[in-house]
C-alpha cells in the first residue's frame, strides 16, 4: 500500500506529475472499445455548441490563400477566383471556394508576435506570454465553461488530433487536450488482450483503496486529482462513445469528400486523392462533433515556408486544405450540425508580402488573414483590409482575443465571463476581445 508520506520525485513538478497520469492513465490494460457510437448521442449533441479549430502550425502565407494581390510585385503567382459568397480566394481553393458561402475570411489580422512560439501562444490564448501566469489554450476554455453542462459526454471535452494543442494553465490537467493521431489512435496508450476484466476490477478495486488512504492523509490536492484523471480514463476506456474515433468505420465515399479522389488528384502522397492525416482528421472531427464534444482542434503543419513557397503550397498544402475544408464544411451542413458548429483556420502568424530571394515568404504578423464560419456566424464575406501590397491593414484591426470572442458568441459563453488564475489575478474570458460586428447574425 502506498505510504502516506509519499513525495514527488526529486525534480518533478506537479504539473509533470499530472501530464504524467494523463499519459499512463489511459494505458490501463484489459476493457475493448465499443465498435458503435452511444444511442443517445443524438441527444448528447442536441442544441449544443461545438468549434473546430484547423491549425496550420508555422504560419501559413494567407497572401496567397485568402487575400491575393494580382498585379503587384508582392502578389506571387496565384490568381483569385470568385466563390459562392462575396469575396475571392486562391485559384487552388476550387472546393472551398463553392462553400465560401457558410465562412467568412478576417483579414486584417494586426498582432506584434512573429516568434513561432509566442505567436502560438497568443493565437491559441488571446493572451501575449506572461512569465507570471500560463494562460489556458482556448479549448480548454470551452471544456471548461462547457463540459458540467453535458453531463451525458464521457470522453473528453477537448480533443487534439494530430499534433499537440497548447496546455490548460490555470484551468487544470482535467481540461488539457486529449490527443489522438489522425487515426484515431491514442498516444502513448497500449491494450494488453492478456488481462481479463475481472482480473482489471480486482487492480481497479486495489487502486481504490490506495487512493482512499491516501487521500485521508491529507497532503493538499494532489491525491484528489490524481483519483479524478483515473476515474476519468476508466470511463473513458468503457464509453461507447468511444467508437467516434473510430474513422475506418467510414464509407469509402464519406472520406472522398475530406481526402478527395485519385481521380483529382493534385501529386505526392499528400496530395488530393490521397488518404491524408489532415483530411482524416477533419473527418474524425465531425464524428466528435456528433458525439457531444464541444472543442476540437486538428494541426497540420509545415507551413514554416522561407524558401519555395508556390511549389510547395500548389502540390501539397493548398490540395489537401481545399477538399478537407470543403468535406468538413459540406459534411456539417448535410447533417444539421454547421449551425451549431464554428469553424476556425489559422496559424500563429501570416508572411511577408515581400516574396524572398528563395522564392519564401518569411514570418509577417502586421497583416494577415483568419477563416472563420459555421456556428451562425455570417458566412460569405471579408472582414477588414488590407493595402494593395498586403503590406499593412487600411481598416479596423483585429486581435486573437476578438476571434475567441466571437467563437465565445457563437458558442454562447458569456463575455463578461471572468476566471481566476492560480495566484489570484482576475482573466477576462478571450483576454477581454470584441466578437467581430460583421459576423454575428
Amino acid at each position: 500500500m502506498l505510504n502516506p508520506s509519499f513525495a514527488l520525485p526529486a525534480g518533478m513538478s506537479r504539473r509533470h506529475f499530472m501530464q504524467h497520469l494523463t499519459t499512463s492513465a489511459v494505458a490501463i490494460p484489459g476493457l475493448q472499445f465499443l465498435n458503435h457510437l452511444d444511442a443517445h448521442s443524438a441527444e448528447v449533441r442536441k442544441n449544443q455548441k461545438s468549434c473546430i479549430l484547423l491549425w496550420m502550425s508555422g504560419g501559413p502565407p494567407t497572401i496567397d490563400i485568402w487575400d491575393l494581390k494580382p498585379g503587384t510585385k508582392t502578389g506571387g503567382e496565384f490568381k483569385p477566383i470568385s466563390t459562392s459568397g462575396d469575396l475571392q480566394i486562391s485559384e487552388h481553393m476550387p472546393e472551398t471556394a463553392k462553400m465560401m458561402k457558410h465562412l467568412s475570411v478576417v483579414r486584417s489580422m494586426s498582432t506584434k508576435e512573429a516568434d513561432h512560439g509566442r505567436g502560438r501562444y497568443y493565437m491559441h490564448t488571446g493572451y501575449v506570454p506572461n512569465p507570471t501566469v500560463v494562460h489556458p489554450t482556448f479549448g480548454s476554455v470551452v471544456s471548461y465553461e462547457l463540459r458540467e453542462s453535458r453531463k451525458e459526454l464521457e470522453i473528453p471535452s477537448f480533443v487534439s488530433i494530430g499534433g499537440p494543442s497548447m496546455g490548460p494553465g490555470f484551468m487544470g490537467m482535467m481540461h488539457a487536450p486529449f490527443m489522438v493521431g489522425s487515426n484515431g489512435e491514442i498516444q502513448n496508450a497500449s491494450m494488453r488482450k492478456d488481462l481479463s476484466d475481472a482480473r482489471l476490477h480486482q487492480r481497479l478495486e486495489m487502486l481504490g483503496s490506495v487512493e482512499s488512504d491516501f487521500i485521508k492523509s491529507q497532503r493538499g490536492g494532489l491525491p484528489e486529482d490524481h483519483r479524478a484523471v483515473y476515474d476519468k480514463a476508466v470511463k473513458l476506456m468503457t464509453s461507447k462513445q468511444m467508437a467516434a474515433f473510430k474513422i475506418t468505420d467510414e464509407k469509402p465515399e464519406t472520406v472522398s469528400m475530406y481526402c478527395g479522389t485519385g481521380a483529382n488528384a493534385a501529386g505526392g502522397q499528400m496530395g488530393r486523392g490521397a488518404r491524408n492525416p489532415f483530411g482524416m482528421g477533419c473527418l474524425m472531427a465531425r464524428r466528435l462533433v456528433e458525439a457531444g464534444v464541444p472543442f476540437i482542434e486538428v494541426d497540420l503543419g509545415g507551413w514554416d515556408l522561407h524558401q519555395g513557397v508556390f511549389n510547395t503550397l500548389r502540390t501539397q498544402r493548398l490540395p489537401v486544405i481545399d477538399q478537407a475544408i470543403a468535406g468538413l464544411t459540406a459534411d456539417l451542413e448535410q447533417r444539421g450540425l454547421l449551425k451549431d458548429t464554428t469553424i476556425v483556420w489559422m496559424g500563429e502568424f501570416g508572411r511577408t508580402p515581400r516574396i524572398n530571394q528563395d522564392v519564401g515568404r518569411d514570418h509577417w504578423a502586421a497583416s494577415w488573414s483568419v477563416m472563420v464560419g459555421g456556428g451562425g456566424l455570417k458566412g460569405g464575406q471579408a472582414v477588414g483590409e488590407t493595402d494593395k501590397d498586403g503590406l499593412a491593414c487600411v481598416s479596423q484591426t483585429y486581435q486573437p482575443g476578438d476571434i475567441w470572442a466571437t467563437v465565445a458568441k457563437a458558442m454562447g459563453i458569456p463575455l463578461d465571463t471572468v476566471h481566476t488564475s492560480k495566484n489570484g489575478r482576475p482573466m477576462k474570458i478571450a483576454n477581454g476581445g470584441t466578437a467581430i460586428k460583421e459576423l454575428i447574425s
